[in-house]
């Protein structure tokens, strides 16, 4: 069993769920000849303290050997205090770890509009959570994505169906080396 535990970016947010990027990884896992079925517990809004409220039932009814935490991103355009948010992203490596689990972080940007100075206080507490939790990190889960307007919605903060691929080719290479072997384990996307 595979969790992602995430927000809009994982919900597949105004788009046919199927074409979401947590949808098309079932696909890769199977086409890799990966036994794991994904779970995507995603909520659209969802900050890092509803994720941290929701995880330990999640974690018990799914007994996942993978985590994808893809949370945070509310939090920063809610102004919500980062070192909170830090502290919630450790609790949730920390309880899927004593599940068992093992864990994937996937780090978003702000829009430039937050300023120089809070965006990269915001995207170093994803670096900081990974290291000092030794956990792999995708550290821009929307790279090449968010800087093409014609690959996002209105509004700018939520790609269309057509880059949900690229979505996928982020996670891919950092999530691939926690899933163990499979039929075409050594192969990409």
């Amino acid at each position: 069993m595979l969790l992602v535990v995430g927000d809009s970016l994982s919900a597949a947010y105004r788009i046919p769920r199927a074409a979401g990027w947590v949808h098309l990884l079932q696909g890769r896992l199977d086409a890799h000849g990966y036994d794991y079925r994904v779970v995507n517990a995603s909520i659209p809004g969802d900050t890092t303290a509803g994720g941290l409220s929701r995880l330990p039932a999640a974690l018990s009814r799914y007994s996942p050997a993978v985590v994808v935490v893809e949370l945070g991103g509310n939090d920063g355009l809610q102004g919500l205090p980062l070192g909170q948010m830090r502290s919630n992203l450790e609790r949730m490596v920390s309880l899927a770890r004593k599940a068992g689990a093992k864990v994937l972080l996937v780090g978003v940007r702000m829009p430039p509009n937050y300023g120089e100075i809070y965006t990269r206080k915001f995207e170093a507490v994803f670096r900081t959570v990974a290291k000092e939790e030794n956990v792999p990190l995708v550290p821009e889960l929307l790279a090449g994505v968010a800087e093409h307007r014609a690959l996002m919605q209105s509004g700018g903060l939520h790609p269309v169906a057509k880059a949900e691929p690229k979505l996928l080719d982020n996670v891919w290479p950092h999530l691939a080396p926690l899933l163990g072997k499979g039929a075409g384990a050594a192969t990409g996307g």
